[in-house]
């Protein structure tokens, strides 16, 4: 089954609808396959730009900065509802040209991290983290997308 979500792209300069919505489900997909998972409850993707992240950061995290993806999981009440997951256009580009990567497979890691929040999971911790970077490296593997921590210093 096919993830349910609305994607929303409301600054410029990201690839095209079609091929975010088509990165964004393969993701997904492979989120839900290595979490064994048959099917998600739906939830919203923002594609926006540094200066909406910088606002969001500052509004629900108090840090005033910009940051590449955020994630915003749904109240229990929301029943049926994940929640929002957030990327900055600006900062994604800036690390895939830092990192020598296609943009698109930075986007689809950050996906994959932010749908991993939504599912309860984090990095707080360093066995949080390394639990996390597993999930990620594994969603990533499965459609042909190189360990996005390959050379990170630990």
């Amino acid at each position: 089954m096919a993830p349910s979500f609305d994607l929303i792209v409301d600054a410029e300069n990201w690839p095209p609808e079609d091929e975010l919505l088509r990165v964004c489900e393969q993701a997904i997909s492979s989120a839900l396959t290595i979490l064994r998972i048959e099917s998600s409850d739906a939830f919203c993707l923002l594609f926006t730009d540094d200066s909406e992240m910088q606002a969001l950061n500052s509004q629900f995290r108090n840090k005033p900065t910009a940051t590449n993806v955020l994630a915003f999981p749904a109240a229990e009440s929301d029943v049926g509802f994940l929640g929002d997951i957030a990327l900055g256009q600006e900062t994604v580009f800036r690390e895939a040209q830092e990192k020598s990567i296609p943009v698109i497979h930075h986007i689809a890691h950050l996906v994959v991290h932010g749908f991993l929040h939504l599912q309860g999971y984090d990095h707080q911790t360093e066995a949080e983290a390394e639990q996390m970077e597993s999930l990620e490296r594994e969603a990533l593997q499965n459609i042909d997308i190189a360990d996005p921590y390959q050379g990170d210093q630990q």
